[in-house]
């Protein structure tokens, strides 16, 4: 097999493409040949040793990917040789092969194409859990999606709709603007040229949005938060923009809000049966058409830098996939 292998993770440029030996699965793992695996955020933090969790190492990043079940291990009951699976295991992705445990794999539906596949779990999972779990969204209420044109806020944006929710998109180009009114937004702010608190003043009728899912942090934390309606939940879902916010707590006393913190891996492990019918209904909106992963570009696997230098120039909308 080959795999792009990080044994000093000082950047992206560490990374060196490798062959290595192909690994047998121990008795709860199973082998897959991967197919495609999808560049998100965390891939770009893991590999500059700022993420949260440290693999030992030496490791191979891609936290994301799917493909076809090559063995399997001798404990491993609900999965079979040459099933097509989508998992997300933190790290392995970005190579031809890779070793995950049995019970993080997602067994995909006939004829899933692997591209939207590698590209579903985390966007979608994190959104869902967010919007529907956490901040227990309604019909008729409205969502400001902060990082609108990104993978999760793209995949929070059809989300909402699905739930009959208003959305508004702040963004900062007409490519994006026109991303987020294809997805389902209802509203795009251009944050570029107008006043972020101006314009959802305006867009609300000055009540503000009931829910802020914010993946971005950074300067239009406050400012947006700020702009929350009375009850609004404020989810905190991560920090793209890289600056942690501290927001003013007297704001969540004047306005009754809730400021909600985004775990979903950790939710993963804690809650796995609710975590497995969260899974079955994305597989069903899916499959119903309510939900797609809007696919940037795709790479071969080999050109991983190029990739990664497109992610970190925060030219990509949706999700950028890289194939074998």
């Amino acid at each position: 097999m080959k795999a792009w292998l990080c044994e000093n993770p000082i950047g992206v440029e560490a990374l060196k493409w490798v062959d290595l030996p192909t690994p047998q699965p121990g008795p709860e793992e199973v082998l897959i040949e991967i197919k495609a695996a999808s560049l998100n955020f965390p891939d770009i933090l893991i590999v500059q040793n700022k993420y949260q969790m440290k693999p030992s190492l030496p490791f191979v990043p891609g936290s994301e990917y799917a493909g076809v079940i090559q063995s399997i291990g001798s404990e491993v009951k609900h999965l079979a040789v040459g099933q097509a699976v989508a998992c997300l295991s933190g790290t392995g992705g970005f190579g031809t092969h890779t070793i995950a445990p049995a019970k993080l794999c997602v067994l995909l539906p006939l004829e899933f194409p692997m591209v939207d596949a590698a590209a579903f779990i985390m966007i979608y999972a994190t959104s869902y859990h967010a919007l529907v779990d956490r901040a227990e969204l309604k019909a008729g209420e409205t969502v400001l999606v902060l990082g609108a044109a990104g993978g999760v806020g793209s995949a929070a944006i059809q989300i909402a709709k699905a739930m009959g929710a208003r959305v508004i998109a702040p963004a900062s180009t007409q490519a994006k603007f026109d991303l987020c009114k294809n997805l389902g937004a209802d509203e795009v702010i251009n944050y570029s040229q107008d006043n972020l608190r101006d314009q959802i003043k305006l867009l609300t009728q000055g009540k503000g949005p009931d829910v802020l899912y914010d993946p971005v942090g950074g300067d239009f934390a406050e400012p947006a938060f700020r702009s929350i309606a009375w009850r609004g939940r404020y989810l905190v879902v991560g920090f793209a923009a890289g600056p942690i916010p501290s927001l003013p707590l007297n704001l969540a006393l004047l306005k009754g809000a809730s400021i909600v913190g985004v775990f979903w891996g950790d939710f993963a492990k804690r809650e796995p049966k609710a975590n497995a019918q969260m899974m079955a209904t994305l597989l069903e909106w899916y499959g119903s058409g309510k939900i797609k992963p809007h696919i940037d570009s795709t790479v071969n696997m080999e050109n991983l830098l190029q990739a990664y230098s497109r992610m970190g120039s925060r030219e990509v909308m949706g999700k950028l996939v890289l194939v074998n």
